[in-house]
């Protein structure tokens, strides 16, 4: 569990079960991580054995990630993950939609309760 409860493992265990993924190709797949917390956990999860990491003999050398069968093993809980949230997203919407209108919201001025306009 410590392995997809980190923060970001999840996202790369998603972007790499299509397959190698390079550091850069990872970043734009997962806008919203630092380069600095991206390489953080690519690197746990290279030492928890769930991804590898291959240096190209190119130049400039390039690196790519790739899920090892462990890592593999990991994606078809995330996709359960994903489903299930998919679920409730739906069934909030739906609720909303049945529901009678919601109560105006208050706003304070002050010390007295004013109804929102």
């Amino acid at each position: 569990m410590s392995i997809i409860g980190g923060a970001w493992a999840p996202n790369v265990i998603w972007h790499l079960r299509g397959g190698p993924r390079r550091f850069s190709e990872l970043r734009s797949d997962i806008p919203l991580v630092s380069p600095k917390v991206l390489t953080t956990r690519l690197r746990e999860m290279e030492e928890d054995g769930v991804i590898t990491r291959c240096v190209m003999p190119t130049s400039p050398p390039s690196v790519e990630y790739e899920l090892t069968p462990l890592g593999a093993r990991l994606v078809p809980a995330i996709e359960a993950i994903a489903e299930v949230g998919e679920e409730l997203k739906k069934t909030r919407v739906q609720k909303r939609g049945k529901g009678a209108a919601a109560p105006p919201r208050e706003r304070f001025r002050g010390r007295r309760r004013v109804a929102a306009e």
